[in-house]
């Protein structure tokens, strides 16, 4: 589902945020992306969605390189991959129904297949009873709850999830986990950075390390320690 040979991506002479780096992540995997800030998680993320480029090696999605993707091309490849974020990235003056409906507005789906498909993917998220509640009326669970549908509301063959616990308490982050679990098994991609220990060890999913850009570990069911 997703082949990262050889990337090397710099933002400076003096900073190299990702050297030399190769792994491939197969269809209905979960991997987290660990290591302290800095390391090159982040980087790999904005990659694989193309809002990054590296100088050097290939970034394959399904099953084309989207390095050399023309920029006419990044729309439809952005359709298959939900991005979740620590920040959640909420529009503020809209409600939950019209957070997770503008994603598939953008994306020129019909109105009668957003009444459908809302419902459906807040009923999965737990916020069917909070639809008309804006983003100020919810805590910050709820608030990445909402991220998660808008992120998981078109079936997106990948979700990219950026420390999405990172700014939630321990047990609700475990219920976001939970969730995202639960989305993995549907057969969605999940592909998560994190610098959270507790959470990775609970998981145990493959992990994959990085130090200073280079991955120095790659570990199926592993242990962040």
């Amino acid at each position: 589902m997703i082949r990262i040979e050889n990337v090397t991506k710099t933002y400076s002479t003096d900073v190299t945020a990702l050297r030399d780096a190769s792994f491939e992540v197969n269809k209905a995997e979960f991997v987290f992306l660990v290591g302290p800030s800095g390391s090159g998680k982040s980087t790999l993320l904005r990659l694989m969605s193309r809002q990054e480029r590296p100088e050097k090696g290939g970034v394959w999605v399904a099953g084309r390189n989207i390095v050399e993707m023309p920029n006419n091309k990044i729309p439809e490849l952005r359709r298959k991959i939900g991005n979740i974020f620590q920040d959640y990235k909420l529009l503020l003056n809209k409600t939950v129904f019209e957070n997770v409906a503008f994603a598939l507005e953008v994306i020129g789906k019909p109105k009668q297949v957003i009444r459908q498909q809302v419902p459906q993917v807040l009923e999965i998220v737990g916020l069917e009873d909070k639809a008309d509640r804006f983003p100020h009326q919810l805590s910050g669970g709820e608030q990445q709850r909402v991220s998660i549908a808008r992120a998981f509301v078109n079936r997106p063959l990948i979700l990219l999830a950026d420390e999405p616990t990172g700014n939630l308490d321990p047990g609700t982050g475990e219920g976001i986990m939970r969730l995202l679990d639960r989305i993995n098994t549907t057969g969605t991609t999940v592909v998560m950075a994190t610098h959270d220990q507790r959470i990775v060890n609970q998981m145990r999913k493959r992990v994959i390390q990085l130090d200073r850009g280079v991955i120095v570990r790659d570990q199926h069911r592993g242990v962040y320690d």
